[in-house]
């Protein structure tokens, strides 16, 4: 079976707080470090009333404190709303207090609204197209050689392994260009999945990272003891998907019964596009799941994500994953 990792949103529950979802995550790591999984990664959003991975370095310097094998990293960091010389410095940090287990994937999404970018000091009519070289350059502040006068400490000669993400064929079309390693967001965002996938691995120009095309894709698995606790589970996010869509974000609510014959035919069009990434069920139901998503697209890794209102419930679903797979038991 390919590799198996961990994507994290750091989710704030109703009637909980940051705080929680703090602990929460560093439990998942430990977790996630147990049973074998290779990487662990948050998610960058801003102003998101359910999601506490805005800080993402310093969430990740806890994550690592508390880790000890499992690779940490973004997943990804939103270059538009950074300098790249900062973003340089603080994974050079990350990787200078946890050598050999960083990675620093780059997304070109703002991970907010517009009201949220402004308040990031974002310049709102800057070209999309600048993506491009802030990516280069911050690729060059962590080379072995840079070509800047102005040098990354720490940072400088880390060589931190970069990835590309995206939802659609740009990203694909970049990360190919530069020979790195590309996540797709099929997790929220799978339309595009198949055409992205082709362009990357048929244009894919070999780097000093990486020699050949790598694909990890999103996906989502809830799985439980049976398939209905599982069906029961997977509503809390259902919920809270469609409340996002919906321009009502909010706290990760609790789940509800027959959660998909309350909401009308819209609602449902919208969960049944985003279910294609999706494994719902018992363990024999989600791999077999799994096992047909790998198929269809050959990826080469699975970034999952397990958005789960109970924490223990939530550590189960990637367990049972792990059992499917025959990875290690904690």
């Amino acid at each position: 079976m390919i590799p198996l990792s961990i994507l994290d949103l750091s989710p704030i529950t109703e009637g909980s707080d940051a705080a929680q979802s703090f602990r929460n995550s560093l439990s998942l790591a430990q977790h996630g470090e147990k049973l074998g999984y290779t990487r662990y990664w948050l998610a960058e959003h801003h102003g998101m009333p359910g999601i506490a991975s805005a800080a993402t370095a310093v969430l990740l310097s806890h994550v690592g404190a508390g880790t000890s094998t499992i690779r940490i990293g973004a997943g990804g960091v939103m270059l538009p709303n950074h300098s790249p010389l900062v973003i340089a410095e603080q994974f050079g940090t990350l990787e200078s207090l946890y050598p050999g287990r960083v990675d620093l994937g780059l997304g070109r999404a703002p991970g907010s609204d517009q009201r949220t970018a402004r308040a990031l000091r974002r310049n709102l009519e800057s070209d999309a197209d600048q993506f491009p070289q802030d990516v280069m350059e911050l690729m060059d502040f962590m080379s072995k050689n840079p070509q800047q006068a102005v040098r990354a400490v720490p940072g400088a000669g880390l060589e931190v392994p970069v990835w590309i993400l995206g939802s659609s064929t740009f990203g694909a079309q970049l990360a190919a260009h530069l020979g790195l390693p590309y996540a797709f967001a099929s997790h929220f965002a799978p339309q595009q999945i198949m055409q992205a996938i082709q362009i990357y691995r048929e244009t894919f120009k070999p780097s000093a990272q990486l020699s050949k095309p790598y694909v990890m894709l999103g996906f989502n698995v809830f799985a439980a003891d049976t398939d209905a606790e599982a069906e029961f589970r997977a509503t809390s996010w259902q919920q809270a998907f469609v409340n996002l869509r919906s321009g009502r974000p909010g706290r990760l609510p609790p789940p509800v019964e027959n959660y998909r014959q309350k909401v009308g035919p819209a609602e449902n069009a919208l969960l049944d596009s985003v279910l294609s990434c999706s494994a719902v069920g018992s363990v024999e139901t989600v791999k077999q799941g799994v096992e047909a998503f790998v198929a269809r697209t050959g990826a080469d890794e699975l970034m999952i994500t397990s958005q789960v209102f109970d924490h223990q419930a939530r550590l189960r679903s990637y367990e049972l994953l792990a059992e499917a797979f025959g990875q290690k038991k904690p």
